[in-house]
């Protein structure tokens, strides 16, 4: 598409290598490792304090939505931008972007949880705001690094979203249904 090249053409003229090795962080903290580990931390933390369907939304939301999200880079089979513009080693198909879907799910579902479960204090629009930049900057990384075109990360954004919602409308009409809340975990 003739967006992505012409905001690929962009990030390439705007590199720094001070901005390179900052961005480089930020994508790691949307990596699959990153990942993982937040998802494990706040799953523990929900079972210890019994709150069962929340720890299956967050786990079973990410875990599922690997899965999607290998199933449709398959489907898709894009190819990522090219070299010298790619500044990472990637060895899977560019759409949608892991990063940008992962992290959308991750915050959607987490902010589900905050809903459902915090007091005020962090259902405050500035904890939400911070989520959304979250996501806004590993999906954007993803496009200075040139391991995505732009449309791959908007992709990314727009199925995790969508998968987060379908859990998180599961999750609460299964909530509403006695018999199959005591079926949960």
């Amino acid at each position: 598409m003739l967006i992505d090249q012409s905001v690929l053409d962009s990030v390439v003229e705007i590199r720094t290598p001070w901005l390179t090795d900052v961005v480089v962080v930020i994508t790691n903290l949307g990596g699959t490792v990153a990942s993982l580990v937040v998802t494990s931390v706040i799953v523990l933390a929900l079972l210890a304090r019994r709150h069962r369907a929340e720890a299956l939304l967050v786990g079973g939301a990410m875990f599922t939505g690997q899965l999607v999200m290998s199933l449709l880079k398959l489907a898709f089979g894009r190819a990522r931008p090219p070299e010298p513009e790619r500044l990472v080693v990637e060895v899977t198909h560019s759409f949608p972007s892991g990063h940008a879907m992962m992290s959308s799910i991750l915050v959607c579902v987490v902010g589900a949880v905050i809903v459902r479960l915090a007091g005020p204090r962090w259902r405050n629009p500035v904890v939400f705001a911070g989520l959304a930049l979250w996501t806004l900057a590993i999906g954007l990384s993803r496009v200075y690094l040139g391991a995505h075109w732009l449309t791959d990360v908007i992709a990314g954004w727009l199925f995790g979203a969508a998968w987060a919602g379908l859990w998180i409308w599961a999750i609460v009409k299964s909530s509403r249904n006695p018999a199959l809340e005591r079926r949960l975990p």
